[in-house]
């Protein structure tokens, strides 16, 4: 009888179930690059001491990385820069043009980057 119950409490509800599964199918992926113009209204939100792990949640993965290291001592804070780039197409296909934001970390820490500058090429 148990199991007759429980038979019909999923035949019951399991359309309404269905639903679910699309909708996590049509979202993007965490990361995934956003387009350009997307791009342009999301960099509005990036702040000075956002962390890479934030901006890459903005804006997606980098297309370019670099480090820069200033050398320093043993006693001395690191004083490297990170830098990302991202680059965007125009959305013509005849179009050309290509966008770059590029984001500079300064380290407080080895391992803890935060952003101190950002700012694009070719607007």
């Amino acid at each position: 009888m148990r199991r007759l119950s429980t038979l019909f409490f999923l035949v019951a509800f399991l359309p309404s179930f269905a639903w679910l599964v699309p909708a996590s199918a049509e979202g993007s992926a965490p990361g995934a690059a956003p387009s350009r113009a997307q791009a342009e209204r999301n960099a509005v939100d990036l702040k000075q001491g956002m962390t890479p792990d934030e901006v890459q949640l903005l804006l997606g993965k980098p297309r370019r990385t670099a480090l820069r290291g200033n050398g320093g001592s043993p006693s001395s804070p690191y004083q490297g820069t990170l830098q990302w780039t991202y680059v965007w197409t125009g959305s013509a296909p005849s179009s050309s043009s290509e966008r770059s934001l590029n984001i500079e970390f300064a380290a407080k820490a080895a391992d803890q980057w935060s952003v101190n500058a950002w700012g694009w090429n070719n607007y």
